[in-house]
């Protein structure tokens, strides 16, 4: 299984690609919240795997920053979960009595909480395009 962690900003994202091991597939990296960063995080995305079933990508909802990101993954058939920011700040608390608080660390989270296994429920078409 891969896990996708993103932190969502106004005028880019970070994210952290890993796997169920644990390995560190794709370092944090940082794209523009615009078409071409998407298009290159799918194609980050698409280098590892075709089968999608695998995947799970976890974003951190942050008012209407999110939603163009959120409907390009979902057009291209990804499990997109949208996490409340309370939730990753307990989580990333719960894991280390550091207070270090990073867009990094941060889409680092998100993909440790996709992959903790807490109970999400992924967007579908019918509910994002509503």
């Amino acid at each position: 299984m891969i896990y996708i962690g993103i932190d969502v900003a106004k005028d880019k994202h970070d994210c952290f690609i890993t796997n169920s091991e644990g390995e560190v597939l794709f370092n944090a990296f940082t794209i523009p919240n615009n078409a071409d960063g998407f298009h290159d995080l799918f194609q980050k995305i698409s280098s590892l795997t075709n089968d999608f079933s695998n995947v799970k990508v976890g974003l951190e909802a942050t008012g209407h920053y999110n939603y163009n990101l959120l409907g390009f993954l979902i057009d291209k058939g990804l499990p997109t979960f949208v996490i409340n920011p309370l939730h990753t700040n307990l989580f990333r608390k719960s894991l280390s009595l550091r207070q270090t608080k990073t867009d990094k660390v941060d889409a680092h989270t998100i993909a440790l909480m996709m992959m903790s296994g807490v109970n999400l429920q992924s967007y579908s078409n019918t509910s994002y395009h509503n």
